[in-house]
């Protein structure tokens, strides 16, 4: 694991490399409005993909790295994932676009443009809580390249159910909230969740090229 900060035009932004041993894509995935990279699901990714040729990056926004607490504006969001891009894609392999939520929709918005080969979208915020009226469905279809979507069963931001159809694949995480936390009543257990959310993210990247 190695780290390294990234000046962007929204200020200096860190990546932390996560290593496959013969690696056939890359994954830089960022985290949500309102975490860090520590979030459940990124540090399993982390953890488990480098083991199956994938390697991850794990990209703290600018706003994160300046230790602000409130994240920035869309559009500031999407020049800090430009500002990295070139560095994940140095290593000269096909980079999937990822993030959580907020940083979901940056990889939905910015992957054509920056040729990404696929975009993984965790907990994407289709709606805020309680306004599906204002939805970003457009986004997500929008992204113009494969797309996964692995979504809480109990996600305020946007049910499974509440996603329109398109030409993108959707993993539910049973009883998982907007972190993919599960209550302990449910008949599944934290380390099943997070392994749900691994396992289908391996499953798929093998599928890319």
């Amino acid at each position: 694991m190695t780290t390294e900060i990234i000046g962007t035009d929204a200020g200096d932004a860190r990546i932390t490399w996560h290593p496959a041993k013969k690696a056939r894509l890359v994954l830089a995935v960022s985290h949500g409005a309102g975490g860090g990279i520590d979030a459940r699901d990124l540090q399993a990714l982390a953890q488990t993909l480098p083991g199956h040729g994938v390697t991850v990056a794990l990209v703290e926004q600018p706003w994160r790295v300046a230790g602000k607490k409130v994240a920035s504006p869309p559009k500031t969001l999407d020049v800090g994932w430009r500002g990295i891009w070139p560095a994940v894609a140095e290593p000269g392999l096909p980079v999937i676009s990822g993030g959580r939520s907020a940083g979901a929709r940056v990889a939905c918005r910015t992957a054509v443009e920056l040729g990404a080969t696929a975009v993984l979208a965790l907990s994407f915020p289709l709606h805020p809580p309680g306004k599906p009226e204002k939805s970003r469905a457009d986004e997500l279809l929008g992204s113009g390249v494969p797309t996964l979507v692995v979504q809480g069963g109990n996600d305020p931001f946007g049910k499974p159910e509440e996603f329109p159809d398109g030409a993108y694949e959707l993993v539910e995480v049973a009883y998982g909230d907007h972190g993919f936390a599960v209550p302990k009543k449910a008949d599944l257990t934290q380390e099943q969740a997070v392994t749900l959310i691994t396992g289908a993210v391996v499953k798929w990247a093998g599928s890319l090229g």
